[in-house]
């Protein structure tokens, strides 16, 4: 019933559940309710028309999809005056290609899309083509999908990041010969396959000199943090020698995480993970996460805004890279970003200063003495709201 609910809504009722969103209210309206089917958020006139369609592609898989992606290309487009409708396919494939043909029958003029996978993102890229609209694929790359732009972060370098801070925290423990697991995140998604191929350019020499020992090694479907606990659960039972956990990103650390306590691990093996959420930071402070890696989302949603604005003015862009699609061969205008590495030590620094969260998103009574050790609250008034 769900499922035909978002495809019926993403066919034709796209109306009824846009919001307008031009009050510059704090909260932006972007959260939304993961649970509806359809997250929406139109700016400006005409729902996107004769401007800028957004299709992103859940709210499970990581908390930027709901809130902060959204939030910051609205806040990009609006202040160029530039019509933009913003809509996420709740990880429904045919609810992503419902969507995009509907913006592209509205008459946008530039199409930007975080495909759920590159058989509904080619879908969607050659219904563009047929009308000559532009594409932009953000954050992950459709493979064989010839998109005309690609706005991301150097995915490749992420997993190096991963992996060295990995090893730094086994130093730290002076942890010997150590069992690796990799919780790898959806194999369907390229971006997971450059964090694996990253960390594994730090990993494989190590298992292949016998200084570390490689445990079991997996993809997660979907993302799925549930799939990944019962995954790292089966892990564990046949491995429980496990020493070290390479996580994906925040959330199947936290679904490793998890497993550890259920164990009592929980502080004596480390875990990685990505995004920088409020949850895996609070783990990186409880000692429970080793570290995570930090993409600047504004300035990933900012030069993918940037460009397609220009796109729609007709002004002509040269992006600085260009990726090479491994399946199709092609090369592709890219924009590629840098990624940060982030513990306990740098979190203000990095991610607070950054204004990507607050120090009373992160510091609840739970983990105000660690944000005090870390220089991130002086006083619980300060911090814990």
């Amino acid at each position: 019933m769900r499922k035909a609910l978002i495809a019926l809504a993403a066919a034709g009722l796209m109306t009824s559940v846009t919001l307008t969103a031009c009050d510059g209210g704090s909260d932006d309206g972007d959260s939304g309710d993961s649970g509806s089917g359809i997250h929406s958020t139109a700016t400006s006139s005409g729902e996107g028309k004769g401007g800028v369609g957004v299709v992103l592609p859940d709210t499970q898989s990581s908390t930027r999809w709901s809130n902060d992606d959204p939030k910051y290309l609205k806040q990009a487009f609006k202040a160029a005056n530039v019509p933009v409708e913003i809509q996420n396919a709740e990880n429904d494939p045919e609810a992503f290609k419902g969507i995009a043909k509907a913006m592209l029958d509205s008459g946008i003029k530039v199409l930007l899309i975080a495909n759920l996978d590159s058989v509904s993102g080619k879908f969607v890229i050659d219904l563009a083509k047929a009308k000559k609209v532009p594409v932009i694929d953000y954050d992950r790359l459709t493979l064989n999908g010839g998109a005309d732009y690609y706005v991301s972060f150097n995915n490749e370098k992420v997993g190096v990041l991963q992996a060295q801070g990995l090893a730094q925290c086994l130093q730290e423990r002076n942890v010997t010969k150590p069992v690796i697991a990799e919780l790898n995140g959806s194999s369907t998604d390229n971006n997971a396959k450059l964090f694996k191929d990253g960390y594994d350019s730090i990993l494989q020499p190590k298992y292949d000199n016998s200084e570390y020992i490689k445990g079991p090694d997996q993809f997660v479907p979907k993302w799925d943090n549930n799939e990944g606990k019962e995954i790292f659960t089966q892990m564990l039972k046949q491995w429980p020698d496990i020493t070290g956990v390479l996580s994906a990103n925040d959330g199947l650390g936290n679904a490793a995480i998890e497993v550890l306590k259920k164990n009592k691990l929980n502080g004596k093996v480390p875990v990685t993970g990505q995004d920088a959420t409020v949850q895996g930071l609070q783990n990186i402070l409880a000692g429970d996460q080793c570290m995570t890696v930090y993409k600047p989302t504004k300035k990933e949603a900012d030069a993918a805004a940037q460009l397609a604005i220009a796109l729609v003015k007709g002004q002509k862009r040269n992006p600085r890279d260009k990726v090479k699609d491994p399946e199709s061969g092609a090369y592709i205008a890219a924009e590629l970003l840098d990624p940060i590495p982030v513990t306990a030590e740098n979190m203000m620094a990095a991610v607070v200063k950054d204004g990507f969260v607050t120090t009373k998103e992160i510091c609840t009574a739970k983990y105000l003495a660690k944000c005090q050790q870390y220089g991130l609250a002086a006083t619980g008034a300060d911090s814990a709201g």
